[in-house]
């Protein structure tokens, strides 16, 4: 039994690791997952199979979690094959993308079509479980899976808005060569800042997504020590409609009409790091599979 899924990377509105509430918005790099089931007979020791760069704690969870669910009744031997273009730990979501197609492919490998939702809060179970996130970040997992802004409450998982995205938009990302450290290492220092972080979240749930956009990054560059207000300022200038930290960094997003998203991306010095131009993720295509 085949299954096939493709999930996007995110960049973030609000983090959610001060107050609980997130908010994501899905970008056009994805990640492809298949996976091949086959069921063993009894007393028979299942396998997976797959790459040692693919086989990491957040893809071993989603894969188990998503058999115990969709497929009960083994045991099940899987194969995994999964490709990637989004750079891991730089913030765009890496982990929450991947976890999201490995899980969707698993289920439509047994036969279902569950709906997008429920994968990613699958996905943020196994985040959290592996270690790669405080919250599960639920927000950047359903982003990956349905287009626009994805407001989600983290500790109690549950969706509380979206809302659509103009096809216009562009993504203008600088992405340095460093990483951050995972989330846990950050929890204490974001909840001291939730008074701050509830001034993004409100925003978010107004449906104020540029303010929301700037509280998070002031917050987060604070917090992080990241300097990057000037930058700010030129790529407004540029033409950027607001910028900000993406998860907990260090990558840069701009968000920019399309007519002038090559202007700001001319405007993030290429000493800093790689530099990409992005569409938002604009149809349920991420959703959707493909043939095996």
């Amino acid at each position: 039994m085949i299954g096939v899924a493709r999930s996007t990377a995110a960049v973030t509105v609000v983090n959610a690791l001060p107050t609980g509430v997130g908010c994501a918005l899905g970008i056009d790099l994805s990640v492809r997952a298949r996976v091949v089931l086959r069921q063993e007979p009894a007393g028979r020791e299942p396998t997976v199979k797959m790459s040692r760069a693919a086989g990491t704690p957040v893809v071993r969870e989603s894969l188990r979690l998503a058999i115990d669910r969709y497929a009960p009744g083994g045991p099940w031997s899987a194969r995994l094959d999964l490709t990637s273009e989004i750079p891991p730990s730089r913030g765009l979501k890496s982990s929450s993308a991947v976890a999201t197609a490995v899980a969707l492919a698993t289920a439509r490998a047994a036969g279902k079509e569950p709906p997008a939702f429920e994968i990613a809060q699958l996905a943020a179970g196994a985040g959290r479980t592996a270690g790669v996130s405080v919250t599960g970040a639920l927000d950047d997992a359903f982003a990956s899976l349905r287009p626009g802004f994805c407001v989600t409450n983290n500790r109690t998982d549950e969706l509380l808005r979206t809302a659509t995205v103009l096809p216009d938009w562009r993504v203008a990302l600088l992405i340095p060569r460093r990483r951050h450290r995972p989330s846990p290492e950050w929890k204490s220092a974001f909840e001291e800042r939730a008074v701050e972080g509830r001034r993004a979240a409100d925003a978010a749930l107004a449906g104020d997504w540029w303010t929301a956009m700037t509280e998070n990054t002031e917050l987060v560059e604070r917090t992080m020590g990241y300097d990057y207000r000037s930058l700010r300022e030129t790529l407004k200038a540029s033409g950027a409609i607001a910028s900000g930290v993406s998860g907990l960094g260090p990558t840069l997003a701009a968000i920019a009409l399309k007519e002038v998203g090559r202007s700001v991306l001319a405007a993030m010095p290429r000493q800093l790091g790689e530099r990409r131009l992005v569409a938002l993720s604009t149809d349920a295509e991420a959703a959707s599979g493909g043939s095996p």
